[in-house]
């Protein structure tokens, strides 16, 4: 017998002789022939035959002990297919009633109404109970072939629709794994495009680092020898202009010795028509900011070497970082001077062992972001370093717009932006991220809306050199 054959029948009717009746249709007393089959056996080695019923009935005699049956016979796993229920019951419900009690606990069984009345219409009563498939109707006095085909055209049709759902469950497990490993699938070659994506960004960045370094070693190459010059012309013209004051002073005493009143005169229109005096001032103020200038753009040449190192071959290497914040600061000092205030909280930190250029990008990213988070008041930017046991750390807190807590936990994931489409990449902050990871340290942030940000890296002094 199949795991989902199922011979079990529940009758529900009020009357005892019903009960015996179906029992006669359903489970009657095989006739035995026992010495026959001996001998039969004996003369033929055929093993004895054994007759099994065809079904297995319950009775019960009202709608609550049926429903009662059915209810435990669930608790035991041993469900019935088919219940016969007679309709007219005077004592508790009425056939309906029972039949909606007994689906309401097991919708997969199969009902057989009994009745010899009219009490509803066949019409009425399959609209009431929603059961066109599966509810037939038994009239009085049963014909007996009639109830065993009933009995087991519905026991199959029960096994059927087992078997069915047994399948549908099955399908779906497979539709539910299948569903689940190709989600999986496509969650893993969306990171591996992520990381592709994050990787190919990393080389962008690395490649502009190293245009950058190449570049300014140019520049500081072919600027540099001007620079010089340049500057050592002024130190000269400086001196030459001291020179020629003193060479005017003593002309000034040299005009009381002359003795036409027309030269002194026109001396004296010459002086006022090219403002001797105001040059006499400005000269030197002009020298003196031009040299400053000059200063100005050896330091910004220094600074962009100092910020991009790609004359260190991206070698790990000692580093003083506060001259590379420092560095960083003078090559964006142009996105910050109209927008924020910058304070120094700086403390005494040990050189550590790190790439340079690559904490120079980290500390870039965080204030350039801090920038940029500014409203259209002017803020304040305040960098922080400490140094504590082993780490160093640096902080970039901002007087910004803050960030909103649903989108704190997905700052560092790479292409999550909060700016406006076209205006941000989202890998400024998954970049830095990712270096500092490389360097064995760790970034957090702090923020409150409306009040600002505050993002703190800290590194250690000394790498394992495992980092590549």
């Amino acid at each position: 017998m199949s795991e989902h054959s199922n011979r079990r029948i529940l009758l529900i009717d009020d009357t005892p002789s019903i009960h015996d009746g179906f029992r006669k249709i359903l489970t009657p007393v095989p006739v035995e022939h026992l010495e026959l089959d001996e001998m039969e056996a004996t003369l033929f080695g055929r093993e004895i035959k054994t007759t099994t019923a065809l079904f297995e009935l319950d009775s019960a005699y009202g709608g609550q002990e049926g429903l009662g049956k059915l209810t435990q016979a669930l608790q035991e796993s041993r469900p019935y297919a088919l219940a016969f229920v007679d309709m007219r019951m005077p004592e508790g419900w009425d056939g309906a009633q029972t039949i909606e009690h007994l689906w309401q606990e097991d919708p997969h069984l199969q009902v057989v109404v009994c009745t010899a009345y009219s009490d509803y219409s066949w019409d009425e009563l399959l609209d009431r109970l929603q059961a066109h498939d599966r509810l037939l109707i038994l009239k009085k006095p049963f014909d007996n072939i009639e109830v065993q085909q009933m009995a087991n055209t519905l026991l199959t049709k029960w096994e059927m629709t087992e078997r069915a759902s047994v399948q549908m469950s099955h399908l779906e497990h497979l539709v539910d794994q299948r569903t689940t490993q190709f989600k999986q699938a496509s969650e893993a070659l969306q990171r591996e495009i992520d990381e592709r994506k994050q990787l190919e960004s990393q080389l962008v960045q690395s490649e502009k680092l190293a245009s950058l370094g190449q570049l300014a070693a140019g520049v500081a190459h072919e600027i540099n020898n001007p620079i010089g010059f340049i500057s050592s012309n002024l130190g000269s013209l400086d001196g030459y202009f001291k020179q020629l004051q003193d060479m005017l002073d003593a002309y000034r005493e040299a005009e009381e010795a002359i003795a036409s009143n027309e030269v002194i005169e026109r001396l004296g229109q010459l002086r006022e028509r090219i403002e001797l005096e105001f040059l006499r001032e400005d000269i030197p103020l002009l020298i003196k900011e031009s040299k400053e200038g000059i200063n100005r753009v050896g330091q910004i040449v220094k600074d962009l070497k100092d910020f991009s190192r790609v004359d260190s071959n991206q070698e790990w290497q000692w580093t003083n970082l506060q001259q590379g914040i420092e560095s960083t600061l003078n090559i964006v000092a142009n996105e910050l001077k109209y927008k924020a205030d910058v304070l120094k909280e700086y403390q005494p930190l040990p050189d550590i062992e790190c790439l340079p250029s690559q904490i120079n990008q980290v500390i870039m990213n965080l204030i350039v972001n801090a920038s940029q988070a500014m409203g259209p008041q002017r803020g304040t930017i305040t960098l922080r370093t400490g140094f504590e046991g082993e780490r160093v750390w640096i902080e970039v807190a901002d007087t910004g717009s803050g960030i909103a807590p649903d989108s704190l936990q997905k700052i560092f994931d790479p292409f999550f932006t909060t700016k406006p489409v076209g205006q941000g990449t989202g890998l400024g902050l998954s970049l830095s991220y990712g270096i500092v990871k490389k360097h064995r340290g760790d970034i957090s942030v702090r923020s409150e809306v409306g009040v600002g940000s505050t993002f703190r890296v800290e590194l250690p002094v000394h790498q394992t050199h495992s980092a590549t």
